[in-house]
């Protein structure tokens, strides 16, 4: 995994999000909160605001299948 997430890096940040919210439903979270969850994470370095819906929208799908993995029966 890199050292210095940028937004382009929604796997890894996938990955980091579904290790710090194992139970989460990624579908359930706003994007308002993802965008602060992300910005929050001690590997993210990039500009808060260059952020948008289509990069917070890979971020959260990644989550998702992360999600999906960690909780297949």
């Amino acid at each position: 995994m890199p050292h210095e997430l940028k937004w382009i890096d929604s796997e890894d940040i996938g990955i980091l999000l579904q290790e710090k919210y194992p139970e989460l439903d990624p579908l359930t979270v706003r994007f308002t909160d993802l965008h602060s969850w992300v910005c929050a994470l001690p590997e993210f370095k990039d500009d808060s605001a260059s952020s948008n819906e289509a990069k917070l929208e890979a971020i959260q799908m990644a989550w998702l299948e992360e999600y999906q993995d960690a909780n297949e029966d």
